[in-house]
């Protein structure tokens, strides 16, 4: 079966395939993503008057990864999915079970009352099948619905457009257009050809897309504190706000504009562990300006 989420990040539909076939008497649960995004999943186990968290357990697009091991838990089997900050806005993701994570890897053994710095995100309940290699098995997937292939492709793609290179539109497909651009990426970060085909290229395209940028806008956060950002587009005839990218303490972002805006707007606020405005000096610490 499939976690389905919507192209445009992270709304999981309420519903999957049911367990096909004799479950094996033993074996490890698997995760793999078919997105074009980087996703971070965490998992709740519900049962027996108790509910159990765990995460983050990072995937990259075409990437499999052993999350469990053994037999599947007594109870409920639920999952919750995010993309990194850089990726911008995360649209609610669909679920109706609400439980306790942390920002940073976690284990939380009672996940329905939030402790400081935790907090309730919608699951949704999964239900593996067996894979071919004997273990049981759940797919992340777009609507666009990309094998292996086409998932690490449009991957690169998603990653190149954030950096400010023209590789739409995000198909799957290694065209001309996508070629030139990932050209032009290897090219200025000092890369040989054959570094797109490493383990970890996701990992290296994550850290270039955070890194000040000559050209566009680039938020650096030079805080404590997360901070999360949002960005105005005038195009002569309208305002278009888009938010939130959240831009880690000591790390930059470099959001993606698409067009070419007559003026582009910038605000950003500071925000603790539980994802409230910081308060500096008796007033909300954030950066914007007289536009309001």
């Amino acid at each position: 079966p499939q976690v389905r989420m919507a192209r445009r990040l992270l709304a999981v539909a309420a519903a999957l395939a049911e367990l096909a076939g004799a479950t094996p008497a033993r074996a490890d649960l698997k995760l793999c993503n078919r997105m074009s995004y980087v996703v971070d999943a965490a998992l709740a186990v519900d049962g027996a008057g108790a509910t159990a968290t765990r995460g983050w357990f990072r995937l990259d697009p075409a990437q499999c990864r052993i999350v469990l091991q053994g037999d599947l838990p007594a109870g409920r089997l639920l999952l919750h999915a995010r993309t990194p900050a850089f990726y911008g806005a995360q649209p609610a993701q669909a679920g109706t079970d609400r439980f306790c994570v942390a920002s940073a890897n976690f284990t939380i053994a009672a996940a329905r009352q939030c402790r400081d710095g935790q907090t309730l995100v919608p699951f949704t309940e999964i239900k593996p099948s067996p894979g071919e290699d004997g273990n049981l098995v759940v797919y992340l997937a777009e609507d666009s619905e990309y094998d292996d292939e086409q998932a690490r492709r449009a991957g690169i793609q998603r990653l190149l457009v954030v950096g400010g290179y023209d590789a739409a539109p995000i198909d799957g497909v290694d065209g001309p257009k996508t070629q030139s651009a990932l050209a032009s990426f290897l090219k200025a970060q000092g890369l040989p050809a054959a570094a797109a085909d490493a383990p970890d290229f996701f990992a290296v395209m994550s850290k270039a897309v955070q890194a000040p940028s000559p050209t566009g806008l680039t938020w650096c956060n030079d805080t404590p504190y997360k901070v999360m950002a949002a960005v105005g587009l005038d195009d002569g005839r309208t305002v278009t706000s888009r938010g939130w990218y959240g831009v880690e303490a000591g790390s930059c972002l470099h959001p993606d504009i698409p067009g070419q805006p007559r003026r582009v707007y910038s605000f950003a606020e500071a925000v603790d562990g539980s994802g409230r405005v910081v308060i500096h000096d008796a007033k909300p610490l954030n950066w914007g300006g007289p536009r309001t």
